[in-house]
């Protein structure tokens, strides 16, 4: 009872922009549920005077939901076909996520962008968009303005990928008889799922394939999902280190049970479970509904993350962010085409 006294209005009103935007989502997959909480929030907040009565629903939403959601992420993670079927794609994988981890920690040092920006977009970039941003942002302590400037530089590569690279594959000369070459290209080089599908999807009905090249983008891009784990690991023990150091400084003590993050566990173990249970004779379609309701917690955390944004600011701060995001995308669109030739794809 105290708890809904507490946050009740303010997840009422999440669920308010959440619903509409993830039926919008549906009817325009490219952009995504959790874009366009993202833009209604920081809208609908600018009409709203006094806060203070959401306050409390919306800061559960935007940290305890947004972690609800990558711990269901796990039940769609299948380990052992992910990295049976991912092996193909691993050296690339491993290439891009590198290449664009190194250019947003070279370009946060060069033009001083700030730490957790340059994380959220590396991250993001690399990995699986928003995924990978929601996976990442508690672990670093991201307030809700830089996790809004990161999938918002996330998203506008999004569009572009699932434009261009469809037009940019057929230039190229990728094989049009398999979806392999494009697939494995889609899947390594385009940030976010929903993208990656448009991307992957465009492809199939460009040459009558079926589904083949989406078959194979999404079994990539599965595989770069797990790369959520070791990162957020690494992350929390950089950041555990820099405040030991801080508290030390101030004659405190610092607790890593507060900075860990535990969810990342429970990730591992939902995909753990979701393995066991398939690998038993489950059938596949036994954890959509937690996989829906993982993607519908997310677009209800970007709702919150929305509504706590200032839109002004984020406007005036996001040149660099986007030129950030523009090199990352460059720099692993380039490494993934380089090693699928270096590999003999295509």
């Amino acid at each position: 009872m105290e708890f809904m006294k507490k946050n009740g209005k303010g997840l009422l009103l999440c669920l308010a922009v959440a619903v509409p935007s993830w039926f919008a989502g549906k009817l325009f997959p490219v952009v995504g549920g959790a874009v366009i909480a993202i833009i209604a929030g920081m809208l609908i907040t600018m009409l709203i005077r006094d806060k203070s009565p959401f306050a409390g629903g919306i800061r559960f939403t935007s940290k305890k939901i947004l972690q609800w959601a990558v711990i269901l992420l796990g039940f769609g993670l299948n380990l052992h076909v992910i990295l049976e079927t991912g092996r193909q794609s691993l050296p690339i994988i491993i290439s891009t996520i590198t290449t664009s981890l190194v250019i947003a920690f070279l370009l946060h040092k060069t033009m001083r962008i700030p730490a957790n920006i340059s994380a959220l977009i590396g991250v993001g970039s690399s990995i699986c968009g928003g995924s990978a941003i929601a996976a990442t942002a508690p672990v670093i302590d991201a307030n809700d303005e830089e996790v809004a400037q990161a999938i918002s530089v996330i998203f506008f590569f999004n569009v572009l990928a699932a434009i261009l690279f469809p037009v940019f594959g057929k230039f190229l000369g990728f094989d049009t008889a398999t979806g392999n070459a494009f697939g494995i290209f889609a899947g390594t080089a385009v940030n976010d799922t929903s993208s990656v599908t448009a991307t992957a999807a465009t492809w199939d009905s460009m040459w009558n394939l079926g589904s083949a090249t989406l078959d194979k983008a999404v079994t990539v891009k599965l595989t770069r999902t797990l790369a959520i784990i070791p990162i957020t690991l690494v992350l929390a023990f950089i950041r555990a280190e820099k405040e030991e150091k801080e508290d030390k400084a101030e004659g405190k003590k610092i607790s890593m049970k507060q900075i860990f993050p535990f969810f990342i566990l429970y990730f591992i173990g939902a995909s753990v479970i979701t393995t066991i249970a398939l690998q038993m004779g489950a059938p596949v379609g036994i954890f959509n509904p937690v996989k829906e309701l993982s993607k519908f917690f997310i677009v209800l955390a970007m709702a919150a993350i929305g509504l706590n944004t200032n839109i002004v600011e984020l406007i005036r701060t996001g040149g660099k962010p986007i030129i950030m995001g523009f090199c990352c995308w460059v720099g692993i669109t380039g490494v993934s085409l380089v090693m699928q030739r270096m590999l003999g794809i295509w």
